[in-house]
This record gives structure tokens, C-alpha cells and sequence, in this order.
């Protein structure tokens, strides 16, 4: 695929230690430590079996491939022979893929965060051969600098503290393991659901809104994509028009900063600054499928074709960029290329002068501020600082004109960034990231009627489900031909949600089908019986010192809370109750954390939203591919409709929906119904009457 490097390849010379255990993997991550003169283990009990025997502690070490960090700390101490040879002496060291292994992370990162009060990557955390965290923290550098120790001091305090000190080890063992049972303690409330706390937290986190330039907080400054979706929902439900202002003010900063890719489309990471201009460079599939979504439904709110581009924009750089041949998307591209950050998206203005028409060069750099200084390192980011219309006016060109040659360039400019050495992508498939973009491209393809992405949706789902399930569970990811791990919570929720947006894209009921067959896995595998919601990992798969039942938002939104919301979509689709007793259980379980931290819980409350409010129950039933039945369609896709339920029916269809049941067509043309809290208008069979109930919300 043009632009992007594959993972990267592991050269053998003549005197280099040949390849360690990392070799056998097939995760990108670990293969790019397979050269290391690192003893590496996978984790697994052939680690652990040898601790054990050796009476070593585990050094186990967490990353990923897109890691800034992780690479330099590869770089500075894994590919460092003396630090090297003082691990193999001192510990059993074990490589990890958090991306591969969200168990792993996910636990002993809490315990890293109770231990010194921050989280991050790479992650180094000292175990017992039991496993049993006693020690850890994340970067360590070669020698002590920044007031960090340095690693080879860590490791040898480390190693004599096990040896010499065993009943301190042991207590730290205590009050690690202890507190890690205490991150999953949530109680249900016993009070009833609090119809206000949607509209309360919403307010609430207004208070945090960088009103100059959008986003939550200061730098550095993370896209925060549920909350403003929170935004979005509460507008239409309140009318309070603060709330839309400040999605489409975090909406027009970001497209317009070096955040957003203004070359290939796509967003990076993050921001280091608050003004949305120096990105964190790599680029993850789960920020683009989730800010694609948001834009997409700021969209349908304004339409707003600046807010379409974005979207557009970004799903063909995934398709372009991200896709596997037979229709998985990959995980990430790196932050580097050839051992710098950001190489491969800056520019000057003699690069740009070699690629863009000579009469257009300063209108191209001023438009996107590529200068002779430069805005990072020297070279130039590529972000916008004036409006289509000043830039136009400047030059003496007419909007249309200054517009025809900024994109003239645009597509000049990533013509010659492809010929760059590029990024290394990562291209371990996910089960829970694809739910993501599935989920995403499906709705971009109803509401924008675009085929290319509805396609691509439908393409993805049917790698997943053909090409990442044995014995017929799910798996987790595919790598190299291979997949493997048994899936988690996310990879179940996030993939029935994306099999039901589907379902409403297309009418087919298979995809309805393949949705209720992950909630019957998620009910048999991983329901808590004795506590209610969802376990992380399913009760048959490997058990680690801790089990997790997550609730809040991450940079992944809650696999809980979109379960939740996927069971009340089943609920109202199908009308089995089993559905909402257990999405008002997982509602009640964590309604007080909520509601003591909204920030993190803003898909949760968009469940909540859905069992209070209800949903716009919305049925259309007519011919395929008429012309009656998509201009109802089309008027459907146009309508922000965040709590609803979309079926498709044909005249004398058997087996009906429970909300298509009783629904005719009216004198032979096709016809829509719109319900909302058991109340349907009268039947429509004309566009702008269907319009009409949509905008009134029934």
C-alpha cells in the first residue's frame, strides 16, 4: 500500500546474536525485539515455568508498536549488550503487546499507577514467579538523568531487594494485589436512574472546555471523542445551544490543526500543545473510526460540508492506508521513520516548491503555514491558520479558484510523501478496532449514501467473522495468517454494536443475526452472576492475578457501557426482555460511579439516555432499491437521531421485527412509521413528511 512501510524487517549480520524467542510470534510489536541481545520470553508458562526453576523474578515489559517511547527505550537499553546481559543475569524478561494482550496491560498497569500514581508506555513492571507485581514504572533511561534512575541501578536495586529482602517483597505483593481488588469493587445503586444526570454531566464538563480552541483541559490535549458525542446528544435533548458551539468549535480546530493530517487525511493521536498543532505523530485505527463518527454526526446536526470532508477524508486514508487485502483494517502506523518523529508529514517550502505548480507554491505554504523557520525541528507542519476566503483574497483568486488549486496540491503533495521512507504499520487485525471502524464506515455509508465505505464495512465484518473465530468463539487478533487469543469483552460488544449499525445500513438480517449470537457469548462467558455486568476476560480463557470489569472510558469507550447500549438495541429490535434486564442491570451497576465522574462515563450515559428516553422507532417498508423506499431512506440518513432503532421490511415479509409487526404498506408504496415511547404518527409515504416527524422527534 502506498505511503506506508510494513512492519519492520529484521536483518541478521555476521557476528549479531541470532534471533531470540520473540522470532516465533506474530505480533509486529515483539517482532521488532526479536534481534535483541534480551533473553525475551513471550508470556506464557515457559516464562514462568523457568522463574519458577531459577527462583528469579519476572521482568515483564509492556508496549506497542506506534510507542514513541517504547522505541527509544529499545533502542537505549534492549539493544544495549551490557544491559542486556545484566536482565538475562538477574531476571526472567517477558515482552508484551498491550494491543495483543489488553489483560495483561490492563492489570498490571493499575498496579503500576498505584505504586507511583501514573500510567504510561513502555511499562516495566518487576513480578514474582507467580506473577505478583512487588515492583515497577514506565520509561527508564540508560543512565540517571531528568531525575529518573537509571535502568541498569533499577535493575540491580530491584534484583538484590528479591534476593536479600523477601519479607519487604512479599508486603508490597500484599498491598499491590489487595488494591487491585479494590479498582473493581462498583456496588449497584439502590436508588432508582437519575433521568437528570445525562444533562447534569454534560453541563458539568462544559466547565472544562478550552473555549479558544476546543477539547477538554490543556495540553496535552487527546481528542476526548464520547464526551463530545455527550455534547452533541444532550443539544438535541435540551436545546442549550452551548453545547453544539463547543463540538463545532473542537470539531473546526482540530481538522484545521497538524493534528488532522491536512496532506493524507486522518487524525494522529494527540496534541503535545493546547492549540491542536504538534500531534503525538502516530496514527491509531480506534481514534479514527471513533472522530470519524463524531464528525459524522456533527454532520447530520449542521450540515456543515467542512465537517463531511473531515469524515470523508479520513475513511478513504483508511482505506487507502489501513486496509488488508481482504478487508481487515491494521491497528497503527508509528510515530517515526527512519528514527525520527514526524519525519514522514513535515515539510518546507522547497519541498513544496518541487511538487506544487510554481504559481500556486505560496498559496499552498501560506495556507498551511509551511515556512522557512518552520513550526517544529526546523520544518513545518502542515495546519491552517486562514479561512479558504482570506487565503483567496490574499493571492487575488476567487474562493473556487484558490479551493481547485489548494486540492491540486494537496493530492500533488502525498503523491511525493508516498515516495518517503514511511511510518512502520502495524498490521495485527483486532476484533474490538474493527468493531470501531465497521461500526463507523456502516453509518458513514447510510447517512452520506456511499457505497465505497458501506462496502468496505461489509467487507471487514466478513473477514472477522470468517477469518478470527474457531470452534465458534471469537478471537481476539490475526496476524501474519494466524489468529489467535480468545476475544474479550470489547472485541464482543464493539463488534455486535458495528453488526447492528450494519443491520440498519443494510436491512440484511444476518448481521442482526451475528449480533445476537456475541451477546449470547458475552451472557454465557463472561456475565458476573454474582455482581452483575460483564468480566473483561470469559470465564474459560487464562485467569491473571486480577479480573477486571471495566466501566469507564479510555481512549476505547467502555466495553460494558456499549454493551449496555447493544442490549437495548437488541431489546427494542427484537422485544426479548432477557435484553433490557441485563443492560438496566449494567445501569445500575455503575450509575453512582457516574455520576461522581462523568468524564470518564460518557458512554455509559449513552445508554443510560437510550432506557430513559426511549428510541425513535423508525420503519420503512418497501420494495428494495425503489425509488420510494430510498428517498425514505434518504430522508432517514439526514436526521441526528442518537437513540433509535432503524428496520427495514418488504411488503409480505415473514418473520417480522417486533417493530415492523402490523405495519403495512399504504395503497402499495412504500411507507414509514415513526414511533416513540409506544406512541407511532400516523403512517407517511412521502419524503418531507417524513422529514417533518424526524425533526420532531416523533
Amino acid at each position: 500500500m502506498t505511503g506506508v512501510a510494513p512492519p519492520r524487517a529484521r536483518c541478521h549480520h555476521a557476528g549479531v546474536a541470532p534471533p531470540n524467542r520473540l522470532a516465533r510470534e506474530t505480533s509486529p510489536y515483539l517482532l521488532q525485539h526479536a534481534d535483541n541481545p534480551v533473553d525475551w520470553f513471550a508470556w506464557g508458562e515457559e516464562a514462568f515455568g523457568r522463574a519458577r526453576v531459577e527462583n528469579k523474578p519476572i521482568l515483564l515489559s509492556v508496549g506497542y508498536s506506534a510507542c514513541h517511547w517504547c522505541h527509544v527505550m529499545e533502542r537505549e537499553s534492549f539493544a544495549n549488550p551490557d544491559i542486556a546481559r545484566l536482565m538475562n543475569e538477574l531476571f526472567i524478561s517477558v515482552k508484551v503487546d498491550r494491543e495483543e494482550r489488553p489483560d495483561i496491560d490492563d492489570v498490571y498497569m493499575k498496579a503500576v499507577q498505584a505504586l507511583t500514581g501514573r500510567g504510561g508506555w513502555p511499562m516495566t513492571v518487576f513480578l514474582t514467579p507467580e506473577g505478583k507485581p512487588f515492583y515497577g514504572g514506565t520509561y527508564f533511561p540508560p543512565l540517571d538523568r531528568h531525575g529518573l534512575p537509571g535502568f541498569p541501578r533499577v535493575l540491580e536495586a530491584v534484583a538484590r531487594a528479591y534476593r536479600e529482602r523477601p519479607a519487604d517483597v512479599a508486603r508490597s505483593v500484599e498491598q499491590i494485589v489487595s488494591g487491585l481488588a479494590r479498582f473493581e469493587h462498583a456496588q449497584a445503586t439502590g436508588r432508582p436512574l437519575d433521568p437528570t444526570l445525562p444533562r447534569r454531566a454534560a453541563e458539568a464538563l462544559l466547565a472544562h472546555v478550552d473555549r479558544a480552541d476546543g477539547g477538554l483541559g490543556g495540553a496535552p490535549k487527546f481528542p476526548h471523542t464520547s464526551a463530545f458525542q455527550l455534547f452533541l446528544r444532550q443539544h438535541r435533548a435540551t436545546g442549550n445551544p452551548a453545547l453544539l458551539d463547543v463540538v463545532l468549535l473542537t470539531c473546526e480546530r482540530m481538522a484545521r490543526g497538524g493534528v488532522y493530517d491536512q496532506v493524507g487525511g486522518g487524525f494522529h493521536r494527540y496534541a503535545v500543545d493546547a492549540r491542536w498543532l504538534v500531534p503525538h505523530f502516530e496514527k491509531m485505527l480506534y481514534d479514527n473510526a471513533q472522530l470519524a463518527r463524531l464528525y459524522l454526526e456533527a454532520y447530520q446536526v449542521t450540515g456543515e460540508p467542512g465537517l463531511r470532508r473531515v469524515v470523508e477524508e479520513t475513511l478513504d486514508y483508511v482505506l487507502r492506508d489501513m486496509r488488508h487485502p481482504e478487508g481487515g483494517f491494521y491497528s497503527a502506523t508509528d510515530a517515526d521513520s527512519e528514527g525520527e518523529e514526524g519525519k514522514y508529514f513535515v515539510w518546507t517550502p522547497a519541498e513544496v516548491a518541487r511538487v506544487v505548480d510554481a504559481n500556486d507554491v505560496d498559496l499552498v505554504c501560506r495556507y498551511w503555514d509551511i515556512s522557512d523557520q518552520g513550526n517544529f525541528e526546523g520544518r513545518s507542519i502542515p495546519h491552517v491558520t486562514l479561512t479558504l476566503e482570506q487565503v483567496a483574497r490574499m493571492f487575488g483568486r476567487s474562493p473556487a479558484d484558490a479551493a481547485a488549486s489548494l486540492e491540486r496540491a494537496r493530492a500533488r503533495l502525498l503523491a511525493a510523501r508516498a515516495q518517503r521512507a514511511a511510518p512502520a504499520r502495524d498490521e495485527k487485525i483486532l476484533a474490538s478496532w474493527n468493531g470501531l471502524m465497521i461500526g463507523t464506515l456502516a453509518e458513514a455509508g447510510r447517512v452520506l449514501r456511499a457505497a465505497r465505505f458501506l462496502g468496505a464495512a461489509c467487507a471487514a465484518a466478513e473477514f472477522v467473522w470468517t477469518r478470527m473465530r474457531a470452534g465458534g468463539k471469537l478471537l481476539h487478533g490475526w496476524a501474519s495468517g494466524r489468529a489467535k487469543h480468545g476475544a474479550y469483552l470489547d472485541d464482543h460488544a464493539f463488534l455486535a454494536s458495528a453488526f447492528l449499525d450494519l443491520y440498519e445500513a443494510t436491512g440484511e438480517r444476518v448481521h442482526l443475526g451475528r449480533a445476537e449470537e456475541l451477546v449470547a457469548a458475552l451472557d454465557a462467558r463472561f456475565h458476573d452472576g454474582a455482581g452483575g455486568g460483564y468480566f473483561f476476560v470469559a470465564h474459560d480463557e487464562e485467569q491473571l492475578i486480577a479480573r477486571s470489569k471495566p466501566a469507564g472510558d479510555g481512549s476505547l469507550p467502555s466495553g460494558n457501557a456499549v454493551a449496555a447500549h447493544v442490549l437495548l438495541r437488541l431489546h427494542h429490535l427484537t422485544g426479548e426482555a432477557g435484553h433490557r434486564a441485563r443492560a438496566e442491570e449494567i445501569l445500575h451497576l455503575y450509575h453512582d460511579e457516574a455520576a461522581e465522574n462523568p468524564f470518564a462515563y460518557a458512554t455509559y450515559l449513552q445508554g443510560l439516555e437510550f432506557l430513559l428516553e426511549g428510541p425513535v422507532e423508525v420503519v420503512v417498508v418497501g420494495r428494495r432499491g425503489a425509488a420510494d423506499t430510498d428517498a425514505l431512506w434518504a430522508e432517514v440518513a439526514r436526521a441526528y437521531l442518537p437513540h433509535r432503532v432503524l428496520v427495514a421490511t418488504q411488503p409480505d415479509e415473514p418473520d417480522l421485527l417486533a417493530p415492523a409487526r402490523e405495519r403495512p404498506a399504504v395503497d402499495g408504496r412504500a411507507t414509514a412509521y415513526v414511533c416513540r415511547n409506544f406512541t407511532c404518527a400516523a403512517p407517511v409515504t412521502r419524503a418531507e413528511e417524513l422529514a417533518r416527524l424526524l425533526q420532531s422527534g416523533a
